[in-house]
């Protein structure tokens, strides 16, 4: 179990950049192909997404408040749960694993998306820089 001093979020402004290398806990190299993504390619990734996302959501599900959320949703589990990684996830050379490098599978990706949509799991993580949903669901994103 991991100790509160080994926590970080948003509002500390990060994991414990005192600890070990980012991802070498979960036995992944520090760089290169099969390493933690960093949190920039992941934001962007996000964006690209939900940018897609709005777009379908304005064309399909016009008026509906939470269309957006839902087509991401949506999107979410049916790529990662498939084809390892979304749209913006392609585009930027990341994909979703865990650890031990095995896919995420349908039933990680959906306790992912869950709590991804949820939004705060997402922006606590660990001193891997692993978000809560991420380790909720035992998945990691790394660089192809």
């Amino acid at each position: 179990m991991a100790a509160r001093e080994d926590m970080g979020s948003w509002l500390e402004g990060g994991p414990n950049r005192d600890s070990a290398a980012r991802g070498s806990r979960l036995g992944l190299p520090e760089n290169g192909s099969g390493s933690l993504a960093p949190v920039g390619r992941r934001v962007v990734a996000l964006f690209v997404d939900w940018a897609l996302c709005t777009l379908i959501a304005s064309a399909f599900l016009r008026g509906q408040v939470l269309g957006p959320v839902a087509v991401l949703g949506a999107e979410y589990v049916v790529l990662v749960g498939t084809a390892g990684a979304t749209i913006g996830h392609r585009l930027l050379g990341l994909v979703v694993t865990t650890p031990e490098g095995v896919p995420a599978g349908p039933w990680r990706a959906i306790v992912r998306t869950v709590l991804l949509c949820l939004v705060i799991p997402a922006v606590v993580w660990d001193a891997d820089g692993r978000g809560m949903h991420d380790r909720a669901a035992g998945t990691v994103i790394v660089r192809r």
